[in-house]
């Protein structure tokens, strides 16, 4: 059986976020707000449309989707404005999950065998109002797309008799019962459309009411139970928390029963303060959550390691980590995590353009401008070239070092930083 989620809908429609399809009443003029909001309260995952008209309209969605793929902790499901392999290819590369291809269009439908040959089936869903048009093309389905977006809920039993790939189904007004009875066909992975937009801050109860009848939803399944850990004689459980991709120490904290169970409920950390003694989640009024990525006990079952997405500063001081008290420091060379001197560099190429230097290098390439930046990161590719020619491998070294600086200057200069270059090796 799937786990079945809750996939909030964003509708764009002239850079702005609309009710529906058909309705383009304005609901937020902020998408990446409005994206935020559905996150931070708990949707499992979102689902984009882009309603946009003409190419500049179309690529003024994209930067939208991309700006949101970056800022958001949960997967992003792109839609709409498909008519090439091209717009496929946007989507995915803005950082979506996977592109979902409109099979009202027969275009798209044509598509479909190219598009999932080229970036996998894994990356592909189509949508659809009508059976009919599925079970025309069955086999075709089957083979290269990874599941079926159902835009209307009245069809479900239908469509479920012509497949067995899991749907999405979007349904704008829904009862509780109707809801469970969705849900109830296997095949069903999530709901998305108004039903969710307009419930959102009740997922967490919706979830609940599912799990007592049965139904498996999307949450954080722990191995070990709160009376498997050694606790304090106090009764907490100390917490130590690490960004997930750097591996930098956050903070320490405090966690009771409470707030391990609502860690898991909610994919969120919790915690237990001892000095106010009350529970608390990490970035409620300040909006700085922290997102779990994995739970880790220690040898002794008495401490737990969070790795976590942090949003903004961990510290209330509005430091990134809690430990930027030097006590003492022994010199060492840091070289060997390449991503520390990749962003150390970048921190200094950075401070040159916010704070010149008289005889800086890097300031006379900043002050020149983007031609003469491009003019020298050619001459420094052409360079690693010839160097590959010669029999000494650390002329290539050399050379390769060359290039990699003049490139972050160039990355400064267009404001791209190594996470955002990393995050989208990543994806692909």
């Amino acid at each position: 059986m799937h786990t079945k989620k809750f996939t909030a809908s964003i509708y764009l429609y002239h850079t702005h976020a609309v009710k529906s399809l058909s309705d383009t009443t304005i609901v937020d003029t902020d998408p990446l707000r409005l994206a935020r909001y559905y996150t931070e309260n708990n949707a499992d995952d979102l689902l984009i449309f882009d309603m946009s008209e003409g190419d500049e309209g179309h690529e003024e969605a994209l930067d939208i989707i991309q700006d949101i793929c970056a800022s958001v902790e949960t997967d992003v499901y792109g839609a709409g404005n498909i008519r090439r392999m091209e717009d496929v290819k946007k989507l995915l590369y803005a950082g979506c999950k996977m592109a979902v291809l409109d099979y009202e269009k027969p275009e798209n439908i044509a598509l479909t065998e190219e598009v999932s040959l080229k970036f996998g089936r894994e990356k592909l869903m189509a949508s659809y109002n009508d059976e009919a048009v599925i079970a025309a093309n069955k086999e075709l389905a089957e083979k290269y797309l990874s599941g079926l977006v159902l835009m209307n809920a009245h069809r479900i039993r239908e469509t479920a008799a012509v497949t067995g790939l899991p749907m999405l189904v979007q349904i704008h007004n829904l009862a509780l019962n109707k809801l469970l009875e969705v849900f109830s066909h296997e095949n069903v992975w999530g709901i998305t459309g108004n039903t969710v937009n307009d419930n959102v801050k009740e997922i967490l109860n919706l979830k609940e009411i599912c799990r007592e009848n049965g139904i498996a939803v999307e949450c954080l399944e722990a191995a070990y139970k709160w009376s498997d850990f050694t606790l304090s004689k106090d009764g907490l459980l100390p917490v130590v928390v690490q960004d997930y991709l750097t591996l930098e120490v956050l903070m320490v904290a405090y966690m009771n029963e409470e707030a391990y169970q609502d860690t898991l409920r909610t994919g969120k950390m919790h915690y237990y303060s001892r000095s106010r003694q009350t529970q608390w989640l990490k970035g409620e009024t300040s909006g700085h959550f922290q997102y779990v990525k994995a739970l880790h006990a220690d040898c002794d079952m008495d401490t737990l390691l969070a790795s976590v997405s942090q949003v903004g500063a961990a510290c209330h001081t509005g430091a990134r980590s809690c430990f930027f008290n030097e006590v003492v420091k022994k010199d060492y060379k840091e070289s060997a995590n390449p991503l520390k001197v990749f962003e150390e560099v970048s921190n200094v190429i950075q401070d040159r353009k916010l704070h010149p230097k008289e005889g800086s290098y890097t300031n006379y390439l900043f002050d020149k401008g983007i031609d003469k930046i491009l003019k020298k990161l050619g001459e420094e590719a052409t360079e690693i070239v010839i160097a590959a020619k010669n029999p000494n491998p650390h002329e290539v070294k050399y050379e390769i070092a060359d290039f990699l600086y003049h490139m972050m200057v160039l990355m400064a200069e267009k404001e791209i930083t190594w996470e955002e270059i990393t995050e989208e090796l990543a994806r692909r």
